[in-house]
């Protein structure tokens, strides 16, 4: 009887532990690993889904029971594609929500995860963005705050990107982490006055991730690609804009590039 009853309190300790330290000892002593699971939406639907390079489905793609950790996640739509990295923790899920876009600037989205703690935190990119919580303005990103449980509303926005607003649940008894991308904004910038060059200069292309630059007809993201030009070609620069400027092409075509991608000759 002695021997029942030490066997039982041996027992009952390492159940204990296991509450305690379910994670890490579950794993060593039961064999089994706490699982997680992720979320993801895109727009448009219909995304191919890579985790860890391998293909899992399509958007919308939902999966509960994956190992807690960091993992690569890759979505494509024909020429529209997205990359990350998010992380899984343990008996959470984690929510991806993207909008699919060729041009990596005019991609955005959210991910939203959980970890221990009460507060809701926000980050965005870029920082130092402007973060409204139902109607009302709470500061800048990055920041954490304290919000009572139930439906919230979230509004990032940032000059000259697009705003981006977020529907969420709040839980009990955790951090809610919501990672903001935001996209640059696609208002177009015909109509801005800007001064107009009174003398010929040039512009001489950098280089670029993708080793070659568009024109567009117009100067946003949503103008037609009209022309492709090479890094350390020379163009006439015809007018600058804030983020544009208007070019002229050895072919005498004339379209917009990225201000980012070009620099001046020196005369």
């Amino acid at each position: 009887m002695k021997k029942v009853i030490i066997w039982f309190l041996v027992l009952l300790s390492l159940a204990a532990l296991l509450l305690r330290f379910s994670g890490r000892l579950a794993e060593i002593f039961l064999g089994f690993r706490e699982t997680s699971g992720i979320s993801i939406l895109s727009d448009p639907p219909d995304a191919t889904v890579f985790l860890d390079e391998k293909q899992v489905g399509k958007t919308p793609y939902e999966n509960k029971n994956l190992e807690a950790k960091n993992y690569k996640v890759r979505l494509e739509k024909e020429k529209l594609v997205w990359d990350g990295k998010i992380k899984l923790n343990g008996g959470t899920i984690t929510v991806v929500n993207r909008d699919l876009s060729a041009d990596q600037s005019s991609s955005a989205g959210e991910t939203l995860y959980l970890e221990k703690g009460k507060a809701l935190t926000i980050i965005s990119k870029p920082g130092e963005a402007d973060v409204e919580i139902d109607g009302k303005p709470v500061g800048k990103t990055p920041l954490s705050v304290d919000l009572a449980s139930g439906d919230h509303t979230i509004l990032v926005s940032h000059p000259n990107y697009l705003k981006r607003s977020i529907r969420l649940n709040m839980p009990d008894h955790y951090n809610l982490i919501v990672a903001v991308d935001l996209a640059l904004s696609e208002a177009d910038l015909s109509n801005i006055a800007t001064p107009v060059i009174s003398q010929t200069q040039e512009v001489i292309v950098k280089n670029t991730p993708t080793g070659f630059l568009r024109v567009r007809d117009k100067p946003n993201l949503n103008g037609k690609e009209i022309a492709r030009v090479k890094p350390g070609d020379t163009l006439i620069l015809l007018e600058e804009q804030t983020a544009w400027d208007r070019v002229r092409l050895v072919d005498n075509t004339e379209g917009y590039v990225s201000a980012a991608y070009v620099t001046k000759k020196n005369p």
